[in-house]
């Protein structure tokens, strides 16, 4: 049978076309040779479809849509003869320009659409499209042809994962890496025997969406910066093309599902790094790239005199609440997860996500709830950076409906106090050692997703090694990046030959790696820490592509005894599920001991409302409850006075013995056997683990 839909019924200038199909939204191939565009604009007047061959400044064809493609607020069309794989596109919109208003046709814009699932002339990293046109972002068509050969989300449990943040250019950029293809997709896949190595089971990607890593761009000091973190959004649907080897050959798309399919074969979930709060079109002075063209006053927060609302801190605030950018975030995370078989998404700066149509929080954001259950999502990670640019913090009261976990920068900004002898936060520290309960209480500590380094800051060298920022590289005159970072440099600012500082340097990375592992709520680590990578105390490198962000990979030989360190943490962590146990339980279980528990320096006498700077915490892990081989009891002795300081053990069942299973004081004591006390040098931590022998099965 033949539809009779599937036959032109105009041509213009000798392209054959009809009314198309207003789902999808997007350009998609519906046969050979032939694509179905459709767009939405509530306000325009008018829609013309343009045309181009790659890379060619003008197009082959204008195709105005009749007033009978329209339905609704939707423009669609179907086109014959198209060779999708030289094929460009691109939309004018017609329509009043009124600013105050909220709109801003011009017809002479060339805008992209919101939903390309590629964006070309972007093919090469920090290279411009040379045309001159001015117009360098045009929709591309890909097919949906990829052999995935069972792939699927991974969907491991929330609570066994071991996130490392990372940027694909930094992370195999510098010649150090040594793979083939550095700073790609491709070049994460060299790496993925590093990433098993070290024993992370989830990489958490700063923005793959494309954006525009030339804006803003500018020389500074010989050096020329760039938008090189990628928190400025072109296109939601498209993968950053200067990220793929392939690019040149159009094969971005393909790039990434290869990179995600070989991650998920090692076992490693992939969860990006989403930002939908603002896009790159900027305040009233930025471009029309897409959205401000197409229907600003649908997609964007406005003022009552039609100016942007900014609580983003980059000039725009995306209206996500309204129906029409509601269903456009849904659709993207929806085609991600289906389509590039995408683990979860971090939301960065997610309280813009809560904020109604005039910029007020709400206390059932529609688009929040939206996601939360959608059965597409349904076992999506959902993890929500719980403050915005305009003052909102919501860390620990983000709307969640049992499924958003937030980034907890209250567990990071009290690690890092206590780690450098701040007694005065160690109250709080017991909650945040526990999974943050006071916090997420009516939630679980998979809520929490505890961190201390992250791309946005010191790396955990740097937070050791230098009191101030150092961000003169950035042409700002050092006035950009936090000023309270809660960091201490040891005894001496910045790089030094100085032993006794390089020593206590090492400790105190090695004390907070393992205070974050011994955590409950799941831990996440900034690439490069566990090899001393530095920023050279720049703790806001969003522009540099050099040195300052690439990671140097020589760290890992000078470092091994720190990585080993953070490999063993997270190996251990493994081995235990007790450290990951997510519902707070402190109780005494089976073992007749309290699951949790924390002690002073002598065992179980501590007041946990007084500040302190030493303590004991013991994990109680009988085999009957948590399904492994042997009884454990853990336990993890703390010292971060400048002193040193002998901890009394806890006495634990006949025929158990406490042994060392990490130190980070000077000297290798691991696999010793301890009586009873943990001797600790001045800022240093020993883990101790007391088993029974595992119970033999009958043959």
């Amino acid at each position: 049978m033949v539809r009779l839909d599937d036959y032109p019924t105009h041509e213009l200038n000798g392209i054959s076309y009809r009314c198309g199909r207003v789902r999808p939204f997007g350009a998609s191939l519906v046969g050979d040779g032939i694509v179905n565009f459709s767009v939405f604009s509530k306000h325009a007047e008018s829609c013309e479809l343009l045309l181009y061959n790659c890379g060619e400044p003008e197009p082959f064809a204008v195709i105005p849509f009749p007033n009978e493609f329209r339905i609704g607020n939707v423009f669609s069309m179907i086109v014959y003869g198209l060779d999708y794989e030289t094929l460009e596109y691109g939309y004018r919109f017609d329509g009043i320009y009124a600013p105050k208003e909220g709109h801003r046709f011009n017809r002479d814009n060339v805008l992209l659409d919101p939903y390309a699932k590629l964006v070309g002339g972007r093919e090469k990293w920090g290279v411009a499209p040379g045309d001159g046109s001015g117009f360098v972002h045009r929709g591309k068509v890909i097919p949906v042809d990829y052999d995935w050969e069972g792939d699927k989300p991974l969907e491991l449990p929330m609570q066994d994962l071991v996130i490392y943040e990372m940027h694909v250019r930094s992370f195999t950029a510098d010649s150090s890496s040594g793979v083939k293809h550095k700073g790609t997709f491709a070049g994460i896949i060299e790496k993925i025997p590093y990433l098993k190595e070290l024993g992370i089971n989830c990489i958490e990607l700063l923005p793959i969406f494309e954006f525009d890593e030339l804006e803003n761009s500018r020389v500074v000091n010989g050096e020329r910066l760039y938008n090189y973190w990628g928190y400025s959004t072109v296109n939601f649907f498209s993968p950053k093309a200067g990220y793929a080897t392939a690019s040149a050959f159009g094969l971005t798309a393909e790039e990434l599902k290869n990179m995600i399919k070989h991650l998920h074969r090692s076992g490693i979930e992939v969860i990006l790094d989403v930002v939908f709060n603002h896009t790159a079109e900027g305040n009233e002075k930025g471009p029309s790239i897409s959205f401000r063209g197409i229907d600003n006053k649908t997609y964007y927060l406005l003022t009552p005199e039609g100016e942007y609302y900014d609580f983003s801190g980059c000039g725009n605030t995306m209206n996500c609440n309204n129906a029409v950018v509601r269903s456009f975030i849904l659709d993207c995370l929806r085609y991600w997860v289906s389509d590039y078989h995408i683990d979860g998404f971090r939301f960065d700066l997610a309280s813009i996500l809560s904020r109604d149509s005039s910029g007020a929080p709400m206390a059932s954001p529609p688009l929040l709830e939206t996601l939360a259950n959608d059965p597409v999502l349904g076992k999506t990670k959902l993890i929500a950076e719980a403050w915005d640019a305009g003052g909102l913090y919501q860390v620990g009261s983000f709307p969640a409906w049992g499924r958003w976990a937030e980034w907890n920068g209250k567990y990071r900004d009290c690690i890092r106090k206590f780690v450098k002898s701040d007694a005065g936060c160690s109250p709080e520290l017991i909650y945040r050692l526990q999974g943050s309960c006071d916090l997420y209480g009516d939630r679980s500590a998979e809520a929490s997703i505890n961190f201390i380094t992250c791309h946005d800051g010191f790396t955990l060298y740097d937070l050791v090694s230098y009191n101030e920022k150092h961000n003169l590289a950035n042409g700002e005159d050092n006035r950009d990046g936090c000023d309270c970072n809660d960091s201490w440099n040891c005894g001496s600012e910045g790089e030094t030959d100085d032993f006794e500082v390089n020593s206590l340097r090492r400790r105190q990375i090695k004390n907070a790696a393992a205070l974050l592992l011994l955590s409950r709520g799941i831990p996440m680590l900034l690439s490069g820490d566990e090899i001393l990578n530095t920023q050279q105390g720049n703790n806001n490198a969003y522009c540099h592509d050099s040195p300052i962000s690439w990671l140097d990979w020589t760290g890992l030989e000078n470092n091994r005894d720190v990585f080993d360190f953070f490999k063993t943490l997270i190996s251990f962590r493994k081995q235990h599920p007790v450290l990951r146990r997510s519902d707070f339980f402190t109780g005494v279980n089976s073992s007749g001991y309290p699951e949790l528990s924390f002690h002073g320096e002598e065992p179980w006498n501590i007041n946990v409302c007084e500040p302190f700077l030493t303590f004991g915490m013991m994990y109680a892990e009988p085999a009957a409850d948590f399904g492994v081989d042997k009884d454990s009891f853990i336990y993890c002795a703390v010292n971060a006075h400048w002193e040193p300081h002998s901890l009394g053990l806890p006495i634990v069942p006949e025929g158990m013995k406490w042994s060392i299973v990490a130190y980070t004081g000077d000297g290798s004591l691991d696999g010793n056997t301890v009586t009873d006390r943990a001797e600790l040098m001045p800022r240093s931590l020993m883990l101790l683990i007391a088993q029974k022998p595992s119970r033999r099965r009958k043959k």
